[in-house]
């Protein structure tokens, strides 16, 4: 049999495989067609169920990839190829990448449960496994906390799961203690008080304020001031509030007692323990 140059071995495959080729290219480039097609459709529904971007992002993206397979297989075997033990073949390799992302498909089980159930939406301030924060995202791998000195916490969702929330919310308790002396008129110390954080502009007027004596001090009496702010600001808030007190009590003249101690030593007790 005479060899066949290149020029006439191309020429033999195309027309031998010429119609399968392009018909396998015909139904991979519907395949991506109807892929983004039928996301888009899936994304346009999944919008007037009011679910969580994530959830729907993952939903969308795992319509497409179903799509993309079956247009894969089909391609292939419009090609020629055995499609059973490519299958077979995928699942084995499906089930060894599943167990070697254990951790990782865990992270996703997790967030989906998070999306779900929603212990806690983004903008809320949290405590959880040792740390703090106000939460910025939540995705499927993790949760992103926005931390008070601007860094950001990133917790695995897995790690979420099981544990003790702490959820304060959209908004915070300031938790002051404000000592006056004992000579001071408290329902006046209370007024004042009052006005200082109604001047307060991130200040909430619902809840309204706390404030009331939580305690007869050795050297004061301790007025409890608990004004409710958003969690943005808290910091700022109470250091505004802090700095409004000392400057109206001084203005107004209501003493702010530090803790002393008055020691007497009398002399003959003295002069009898030296002999």
């Amino acid at each position: 049999m005479p060899s066949l140059s290149v020029k006439e071995l191309t020429t033999d495959l195309l027309i031998r495989y010429g119609f399968q080729i392009l018909g396998a290219l015909v139904i991979l480039g519907v395949g991506l067609l109807l892929a983004r097609w039928v996301g888009n459709l899936m994304a346009q529904w999944l919008e007037r169920r009011h679910l969580e971007p994530p959830v729907r992002s993952l939903m969308v993206k795992t319509v497409r990839v179903v799509v993309l397979i079956f247009t894969l297989v089909v391609a292939l075997d419009k090609f020629g190829f055995q499609v059973a033990p490519l299958v077979a073949g995928i699942g084995v390799a499906g089930l060894g990448i599943g167990i070697a992302l254990q951790g990782v498909l865990s992270n996703v089980v997790a967030g989906l449960s998070i999306i779900l159930t929603k212990p806690f939406r983004v903008g809320e301030w949290i405590s959880i496994v040792g740390v703090y924060g106000q939460v910025s995202s939540i995705e499927l791998f993790s949760t992103t906390l926005a931390h008070v000195d601007r860094s950001k916490v990133v917790i695995p969702n897995r790690k979420i799961i099981g544990e003790i929330l702490h959820n304060y919310g959209a908004m915070r308790q300031i938790d002051l203690t404000i000592g006056v002396a004992y000579g001071t008129n408290i329902g006046n110390a209370i007024g004042v008080l009052r006005e200082i954080l109604s001047r307060n502009s991130r200040v909430l007027k619902e809840p309204a304020p706390s404030l009331g004596v939580v305690l007869l001090g050795d050297s004061s009496v301790d007025i409890a001031v608990k004004p409710w702010v958003l969690v943005a600001d808290y910091g700022v808030a109470a250091s505004e509030i802090n700095q409004s007190i000392l400057e109206e009590f001084q203005a107004r003249g209501i003493e702010m007692p530090f803790p002393q101690r008055e020691v007497r030593l009398l002399k003959d007790q003295a002069s009898d323990a030296v002999t």
